[in-house]
C-alpha cells in the first residue's frame, strides 16, 4: 500500500447536518471570519479536493484569498494557491467553471475508465485528466496525489466524498463548523450518507479543540495517530 498526504475534511453545516438546502440558491453556512480561518487553512496545504457536484453547483474558486498568505507561499517556492482537484464519472463539467479559469496551479481530474475520452475532449486544455480505474478509489487517488508531491491534502466537500474518505480510514482530522439554524428539508444535502465508519458511539472520535467564531462553532476532530502532523 502506497504512502498517501495527510489529510484534512473541512465542513460546514446546519444544526441539523445540513451542507446546503433544497432550492437552487446557495445557503451561507459560515461568516467572513470564518471563511479567512479556512482561508489560512488553505495556504498551508498543497491540493483542494472537491466532488464534481460542487463544481458544477457552487462554482468555487478554490483559491488562497490573503494576499500576504499568496505571497508566503511564493515565497517558498508554492505557486499562490495549491493544486486543485476534482472527481468525475460522467465528465459533466463545464471548462468555462472557475475551478478551471482561476488560479497558476495545476488542476487534476479524477475520472472512470468509461468517461476518460470524454474528460480529455472536454477538458484537457485547462487539466490534467487522469484515468483513475473502473471505479474513482480515494485511496487510490490519494496514493497518486502523494506521488506528485502533495503532502498537505484539504478536502472541502461535497457529502460523497467525505463520506469515501471517513469510510475507507484516509481521514486524519475534521473540521466541522456547525451554523445556529436548521435547514429542514429532508431532500437537502446531508455532511454524510449512510455508511460504515470508523467512528461510532463504541469508538468516537477525539475532540481536539472547540472555537468559537462569532456566530458559528468550530469542531476540529483528530482522526488518525497522524493528527497535527507538521505539513
Amino acid at each position: 500500500m502506497g504512502e498517501r498526504p495527510y489529510t484534512l475534511l473541512s465542513c460546514a453545516m446546519s444544526i441539523d447536518g445540513y451542507l446546503d438546502s433544497a432550492s437552487d440558491e446557495r445557503l451561507t453556512l459560515s461568516n467572513e471570519a470564518d471563511l479567512d480561518r479556512v482561508d489560512a487553512v488553505r495556504a498551508e496545504c498543497d491540493a483542494i479536493l472537491v466532488g464534481a457536484a460542487t463544481v458544477r453547483k457552487d462554482n468555487p474558486r478554490l483559491l488562497v484569498r490573503d494576499p500576504d498568505r499568496r505571497d508566503q507561499r511564493v515565497a517558498r517556492g508554492l505557486k499562490p494557491s495549491p493544486y486543485k482537484v476534482t472527481v468525475t464519472c460522467r465528465a459533466r463539467l463545464d471548462p468555462g467553471a472557475q475551478f478551471f479559469t482561476t488560479g497558476e496551479a495545476e488542476k487534476l481530474v479524477y475520472c472512470t475508465s468509461r468517461a476518460a475520452a470524454e474528460a480529455r475532449s472536454r477538458l484537457s486544455a485547462v487539466a490534467t485528466v487522469v484515468d483513475a480505474g473502473p471505479r474513482v478509489s480515494m485511496r487510490g487517488l490519494s496514493e497518486d496525489l502523494h506521488e506528485r508531491g502533495v503532502r498537505r491534502l484539504m478536502v472541502e466537500g461535497g457529502g460523497t466524498i467525505h463520506t469515501q474518505f471517513l469510510t475507507e480510514g484516509l481521514a486524519d482530522e475534521l473540521h466541522l463548523v456547525v451554523a445556529p439554524f436548521f435547514v429542514g428539508d429532508s431532500r437537502a444535502r446531508r455532511f454524510v450518507d449512510d455508511g460504515c465508519f470508523p467512528y461510532d458511539a463504541g469508538r468516537r472520535a477525539g475532540l481536539a479543540d472547540v472555537q468559537r467564531i462569532g456566530e458559528v462553532v468550530l469542531l476540529r476532530y483528530a482522526l488518525s495517530a497522524r493528527f497535527g502532523e507538521a505539513s
